[in-house]
């Protein structure tokens, strides 16, 4: 019976700490309002001062930028929003100290790592709670729902009758999701209206399996899976001079830092500093993507099956030079590829371009493959950061489907969050080879 299997969950109310205003109210009052009013009685200090104004306004709007930043990110698949509470507090406090500093405002040190620590300390508490006890998702039966991945949170519905006195008494405490392509009965149309008219989310299945995974399914490439065959164009368009101005701010420092690394790999191993090769790039076209060379010099065959071979990285890969290993753990050995994104063949996000070889094996293989192609190849991207590097079609296949979930969700807080997961590789050496 759908009520005695569901109503240990049901009958749970939303906590108040799930709602986005009370979390908002929580940041300003525990990480602003009241590590403010405890330095102010302990130094005897009056609210109006110049300095306690300038460094309470900054503060404030670093922990609005930070639950806010939070609060986007939670929409995206395989979001581990405990792990990025740090980093996203860190940012913000970081960009306040900066806009002070540019603005010669008056401050205080201590109100300011005050606020910072308790404002931290505010969103991880409440990242931690809410993240806790998933509401339960109504499975209404009918089509390919059972496609989905058992989950502890999956209810299954019993019968028309009891999933609508469930949505009448108003302890649905979830979220209805069927198969909203099937043919379902007349009935069951009605009762997702009814689910939908009193404010219950209602989701096609394939919504709840991109969210768990991270990935788009492809039967047919169509409107239907994608939302749209052409990406996020207004975005996109502004992506681009953000990676214009990126490469041109960080350049100082990116310099420095290829001089040093291009001097320990000619004192490493003998060959050039700098490997080129043809990748297949954004709309099909083919460029010469440039990187640090991480593998000693060899002679590879010019038939498409040495060339094929030669492209494929393995565990071990014994073609590796030592500081090569290194750089490639690190993502260093990328680094050049900053001159690419100043051309206009990269991005600092998408998804990598294939070699030549392998991208022309792929689409033979593949279904759709070439589709990735509709934006720009970058130096990391959401495959790279969830599954790392592939060997063979089966793993390629597994990639495209992270490319499509990226084409189709293509934004500023999913870039953030895959720049996120990007810090978390590098320090973990994930998918580096």
């Amino acid at each position: 019976m759908l009520m005695q299997q569901a109503e240990p969950k049901a009958l749970q109310r939303t906590h108040p700490l799930a709602y986005q205003s009370v979390q908002l109210f929580c940041y300003l009052a525990l990480g602003i309002a009241m590590p403010t009013a405890i330095w102010l009685i302990g130094r005897a200090e009056l609210i109006d001062a110049p300095y306690v104004v300038g460094t309470v306004t900054a503060t404030t709007g670093a922990a609005v930028a930070s639950w806010y930043v939070l609060s986007r990110l939670r929409q995206y698949a395989k979001a581990r929003r405990l792990s990025y509470v740090i980093p996203v507090n860190l940012l913000a406090f970081a960009a306040a100290a900066a806009v002070i500093g540019m603005l010669r405002s008056p401050y205080s040190i201590a109100l300011f790592g005050l606020c910072a620590g308790a404002t931290l300390v505010t969103s991880y508490v409440l990242t931690a709670w809410t993240r806790l006890g998933n509401k339960a998702q109504y499975i209404v039966p009918g089509g390919r729902v059972t496609e989905m991945r058992p989950r502890p949170e999956h209810v299954a519905v019993a019968s028309q009758e009891e999933f609508e006195a469930l949505i009448d008494s108003g302890n649905l405490n979830g979220s209805v999701v069927g198969d909203l392509h099937f043919d379902h009965h007349p009935e069951w149309e009605r009762l997702f209206a009814k689910a939908a008219l009193k404010g219950i989310p209602v989701y096609h299945y394939r919504q709840i399996t991109e969210l768990e995974t991270g990935q788009v399914r492809i039967d047919q490439l169509s409107e239907n899976v994608l939302g749209s065959l052409i990406p996020n164009l207004p975005y996109m368009a502004a992506k681009r001079l953000v990676d214009v101005l990126a490469v041109i701010l960080l350049s100082p420092v990116l310099i420095l830092l290829m001089l040093g690394i291009a001097l320990v790999i000619k004192l490493d191993s003998r060959g050039p500093v700098l490997f080129v090769q043809e990748r297949m790039g954004f709309r099909g076209e083919v460029f010469r993507m440039v990187k640090f060379r991480t593998m000693r010099e060899r002679k590879v065959d010019d038939h498409v099956d040495a060339q094929r071979h030669d492209s494929m990285t393995k565990d071990d890969d014994d073609r590796i030079t030592r500081v090569g290993r290194f750089l490639r753990k690190v993502r260093l050995d990328e680094l050049p590829q900053a001159w690419n994104v100043l051309k206009g063949d990269m991005s600092w996000i998408g998804p990598r371009p294939e070699a030549l070889s392998l991208s022309e094996w792929y689409e033979t293989e593949i279904p759709f493959y070439s589709y990735r192609h509709i934006v720009r190849p970058g130096l990391t991207g959401w495959a790279q950061v969830n599954q790392g590097h592939v060997t063979g079609v089966d793993t390629a296949t597994d990639k495209l489907r992270y490319d499509f979930y990226y084409v189709k969700n293509i934004s500023l807080w999913l870039d953030l969050l895959i720049t996120l997961k990007t810090l978390r590789v590098i320090a973990g050496g994930f998918g580096a080879r």
